[in-house]
């Protein structure tokens, strides 16, 4: 991994138990594999920043037989010829999705309580209003929610929303009915998901097939003042159609992701009222990188007793996550 993101990530704690566990020199952070003698190590602990895994690499770490990444998807790093030797995969993708839901659940009842709205509107006019006539629809008793995608983030979203008082909707081409159900949500399609919520928050991985899916037409379905909260990627989505939908004022969004990333200084996206633009902090940040620590260093303490991994990587899931 990157010198950052040890820094970062490592704490002390979590670098005490994995030493306990294996024999690591914790002062030694690889951010390349260029002339570096791998030939007696059996596991990686990798993080942001870890070059691609090569075979040319793997030729020179015989024993290698596992790797613990600190952070979400592995495409960037694990090839291939990893799969191909039949390396133990760990990510902390589980742990990662976790504050990734809470700010998605916090930024949905916000949108619902249009509180960026109001916020600014009472900032402009620094006098007592009554709210309740200049936005009788506010609030989220009853109010319909739409997530795209059952991934693990957009489960955890949709268990974290059981309490509330909403109508939970859900789209996701590869879950079934019966565990969209289970989730505590209605399974519906992608039109009719765009078209009934009031809030549609996107938690669907960017692949080849997702690649600009909420396009102009999806968005054309939401209704008035509705929300479209990304906490995925800038990629999911139609900028250009967005950013009409938005500059027009018809729909409001919540942004923490963006194509590109950040938006260019000059796009009109920072001024719009109705947008809340966030710096992809869905994900863990300050206090919650640790979470990420304390995961690898369990998923260390399980390889070393002979166990395996509790969050294993699934090649063959590949193709459908991030």
């Amino acid at each position: 991994m990157s010198a950052t993101s040890a820094r970062q990530v490592l704490y002390p704690a979590a670098v005490a138990r994995i030493a306990a566990a294996v024999d690591i020199d914790p002062d030694v952070v690889l951010d390349g594999f260029d002339g570096t003698d791998l030939a007696g190590v059996e596991l990686l602990v990798t993080g942001w920043g870890c070059a691609p895994i090569t075979a040319d690499v793997l030729a020179g770490a015989p024993r290698l037989r596992a790797i613990v990444h600190t952070a979400g998807s592995v495409r960037g790093h694990v090839s291939e010829a990893c799969w191909e030797r039949g390396i133990a995969v760990s990510s902390a993708a589980a742990a990662n999705a976790l504050p990734v839901a809470e700010y998605a659940v916090a930024m949905i009842l916000l949108a619902g309580k249009r509180v960026p709205d109001i916020a600014r509107e009472f900032r402009a006019a620094r006098v007592k209003r009554d709210w309740n006539v200049i936005h009788p629809d506010a609030g989220n008793y009853g109010a319909t929610v739409g997530l795209l995608g059952a991934s693990l983030i957009g489960r955890r979203v949709a268990d974290l929303l059981r309490p509330f008082d909403l109508e939970v909707l859900l789209h996701d081409p590869y879950a079934d009915a019966g565990e969209i159900r289970a989730l505590g949500a209605e399974p519906v399609g992608l039109d009719e998901l765009f078209a009934r919520s009031r809030v549609v928050s996107l938690h669907a991985p960017l692949l080849e097939s997702t690649t600009g899916m909420v396009d102009a037409r999806l968005l054309g379905l939401m209704r008035d003042g509705a929300t479209l909260l990304n906490t995925a990627r800038g990629g999911i989505v139609d900028h250009a159609a967005l950013e009409r939908e938005l500059l027009s004022g018809r729909l409001r969004a919540v942004l923490d992701v963006t194509t590109p990333e950040p938006l260019p200084p000059d796009s009109p996206l920072w001024d719009c009222d109705g947008v809340l633009l966030t710096p992809h902090i869905a994900g863990s940040t300050g206090n919650e990188l640790r979470r990420l620590a304390d995961f690898a260093a369990a998923e260390v303490e399980r390889w070393a007793a002979g166990q395996p991994f509790a969050h294993p990587v699934r090649r063959e899931l590949l193709p459908l996550t991030a």
